[in-house]
């Protein structure tokens, strides 16, 4: 991957905001269940986790407009069966099970769907080589 920075200067993504009803209830969540490291807590009700240097950060909606689900994020995991069976034991409701999305010259992309414990829509993805 090139991180060579075009335009204004972007080379990644550096913190990604997750709309919560329960922060704690979401703490526990990314943390128990997903195995993200929590990084610190903030006032008022915020949550900030480490994934792979970028940043997650739990909130309550600020203004009525922003309280919908968030975006999907997709987190990568090297075997997605094995992450899908640990999820699944845990009590982590999936929407279907791990599947091909498209095959790729130097491997085949997997995906599959699960809800967090505030109804927001997550993805497991996995590269995996032929």
């Amino acid at each position: 991957m090139n991180a060579t920075a075009t335009g204004i200067g972007i080379t990644r993504l550096g913190q990604i905001a997750v709309t919560t009803k329960d922060v704690e209830r979401a703490t526990a969540f990314y943390e128990d269940k997903l195995g993200l490291r929590l990084l610190f807590k903030a006032p008022p009700g915020l949550a900030f986790f480490d994934c792979a240097g970028v940043r997650l950060m739990l909130q309550r909606p600020e203004k009525p407009e922003f309280d919908h689900p968030s975006s999907v994020l997709y987190f990568s995991v090297p075997d997605i069966q094995a992450a899908y069976g640990t999820l699944k034991e845990s009590g982590v409701r999936f929407e279907d099970e791990p599947h091909l999305i498209a095959r790729m010259p130097a491997h085949d992309l997997w995906m599959t769907f699960f809800r967090d414990s505030e109804g927001n829509l997550l993805a497991l993805m996995s590269e995996v080589s032929h």
